[in-house]
């Protein structure tokens, strides 16, 4: 059993899941949710291009504040950033209820956890609360049996053995049989984490936050090595191609564009989001994907803001002057 009494802690909360997985509309809930925490929100994305800032809806409105880290991965070469970040945040004068990191879906969890253990400072003033794991039911089995180059981690298994809650999500895209599968095949992976059902990464916001379920013994039951500093390798052949590009993009072009990517790569193409300016439109387009999955919708007015074209496309062995050169097609003033 986890000891909850009298820790007056900040409780840390790390919300890890494979690319495209709704770690991002999980965190749109809370932020947008009335619960009246004050809440510091870590943000982390995997790309040349930030998008997730564009995504996250009146962050704003909300008590509370995100500080955003996309220069790389939490578990590797910004984790120096997570703890100077951290800091900062346990010396202001009033106290917080809450922190939560969202990682990068490339990101393993362990790392992240480790700075709660192994940095003094962070052991006087926080506690990992838990580590919740978003889970693509469409999508994960296909994650956890991918190859990997020898050295190289499995992500995706790495974020379900680590869990201490699983957020089921997407049930609605599986059959009833696929979802069993699913569940048996996580079971073996974790046998101890709770898993809950949602869709559109719908949970009452204690699912999340103040569960008290982080087990320090668990995790060392698991990983003997837990406590000690280590390196790890990702996959090297998964890459992103950003783009950053003011102008209007023709919607035509831009379907065709999407649905030949999607249908020839879209095995290879773990996640693709955006926010675009469409030609003939005074809002903003956002869209997703996730493998050969594809939603988009207008979010809000461009306002007075300049018309500045966003999108990352994060995958396998991308064919970056390919992609580049047929997205750019796709602009109203292209030749």
């Amino acid at each position: 059993m986890v000891d909850t009494t009298a820790d007056t802690r900040v409780p840390v909360t790390v919300l890890t899941g494979f690319l495209g997985s709704g770690k991002t509309t999980l965190l749109n809930r809370i932020l947008s949710e009335y619960h009246g925490k004050k809440i510091a929100v870590i943000e982390n994305e995997f790309g040349e291009v930030g998008v997730d800032d564009l995504l996250i809806t009146r962050r704003f409105d909300t008590k509370e504040e995100i500080f955003e880290m996309n220069n790389g991965c939490i578990c590797c070469t910004v984790r120096g950033d997570l703890i100077r970040i951290l800091s900062k945040l346990l010396k202001r004068k009033e106290k917080l209820d809450a922190i939560l990191i969202e990682t990068t879906g490339l990101a393993d969890p362990a790392p992240v956890a480790q700075t709660f253990f192994m940095d003094e400072s962070m052991k006087e003033f926080a506690r990992l609360d838990g580590i919740i794991t978003v889970v693509d039911v469409k999508h994960v089995i296909q994650h956890l049996d991918e190859e990997k180059p020898e050295g190289a981690e499995n992500e995706a298994v790495e974020q379900v053995v680590f869990a201490d809650r699983l957020l089921l999500n997407k049930t609605d895209l599986v059959s009833a049989e696929e979802l069993a599968e699913v569940e048996h095949r996580l079971r073996q992976i974790n046998k101890f984490a709770p898993m809950v059902h949602c869709q559109n990464a719908n949970v009452p916001i204690d699912t999340v936050l103040g569960v008290h379920a982080f087990d320090l013994d668990r995790i060392l039951g698991i990983d003997p090595s837990f406590l000690e500093e280590s390196t790890h390798e990702h996959d090297q052949s998964v890459t992103s191609i950003g783009f950053t590009q003011e102008g209007d993009l023709n919607m035509d072009k831009l379907n065709a564009w999407i649905s030949k990517l999607l249908q020839e790569r879209g095995k290879e193409i773990y996640r693709m989001k955006g926010v675009l300016s469409i030609s003939g439109s005074d809002e903003k387009y956002a869209f997703h994907a996730v493998h050969m999955l594809f939603s988009g919708e207008t979010i809000e007015p461009w306002g007075d803001a300049k018309r500045v074209n966003k999108l990352v496309v994060i995958g396998r062995n991308l064919p970056r002057e390919e992609i580049t050169l047929s997205f750019q097609a796709c602009f109203v003033d292209a030749k």
